[in-house]
């Protein structure tokens, strides 16, 4: 596996990537460093969930530099997967398994040694019957809370979060926040598509607009002055 340091966890230059024979990524430039949070806002269309997809070694890049974790993706886009973890805008499960066997298989599947399962599904609040009972019951929002117990129980370097407010309550949306923080101050990057910039560009270190399969503009979060507000001004962001 080819490798070079691993700071920053993302380093996009020129990124290409195609759908079939259009072009969904057409020169993204992008760096992302570790404890930072980025959100991806755009249009449908934009490429958000393609360069997402590109970061996890889902889709394989055509040209350009594209480094996650110190791997060249060009070269070797399956190599980071075990320590990426992407909850997609539509969350992978089995309904006829329970909340704790998913969060199970997700990790046996990922070849991550068994985390702690419980405290992950108590973290988001995945208690009690609700731990036991078939996701197929569940509804749509705490099938996500279940994806997203998944992702703390892996507790990958690089978060990929495809559209994480999607069928969220405010109090779920609470609560994601503060796993994404958790994650950011753990030493993990973050980068998330959203279709709501305000919301997002508050959770954000700082925020790209796509569009055309690029990023056309970046943009400061407001993150860092929350940080600061409360006194870690020191928190790593690039």
């Amino acid at each position: 596996m080819s490798q070079i340091p691993m700071d920053p966890v993302v380093r996009l230059r020129g990124a290409v990537a195609l759908t079939g024979r259009f072009p969904a990524l057409s020169g993204v430039d992008l760096t992302v460093s570790r404890g930072e949070v980025v959100s991806v806002v755009g249009a449908n269309g934009a490429g958000k969930t393609t360069l997402l997809r590109v970061l996890a070694g889902l889709v394989p890049p055509r040209s350009g530099e594209v480094l996650v974790l110190g791997v060249d993706l060009c070269q070797e886009p399956a190599a980071v997967r075990r320590r990426v973890g992407l909850l997609g805008h539509a969350p992978s499960l089995y309904d006829e398994l329970t909340a704790k066997e998913n969060v199970r298989f997700a990790l046996r599947a990922a070849g991550v040694a068994a985390g702690e399962v419980a405290g992950a599904l108590e973290r988001v609040g995945i208690i009690g019957r609700l731990a036991t009972t078939p996701v197929g019951g569940l509804s749509a929002g705490q099938r996500r809370r279940v994806a997203l117990a998944a992702l703390v129980a892996r507790a990958p370097e690089l978060w990929l979060l495809d559209e994480p407010h999607a069928a969220l309550d405010p109090g779920a949306r609470e609560l994601l926040a503060g796993l994404i923080a958790g994650a950011a101050a753990g030493g993990a990057a973050v980068v998330f598509s959203s279709h709501e910039p305000e919301a997002a560009a508050a959770l954000s270190d700082r925020q790209a607009v796509m569009g055309g399969g690029r990023i056309t503009e970046l943009r400061s979060g407001s993150r860092r002055a929350k940080l600061s507000s409360l006194g870690e001004g020191d928190s790593h962001v690039a």
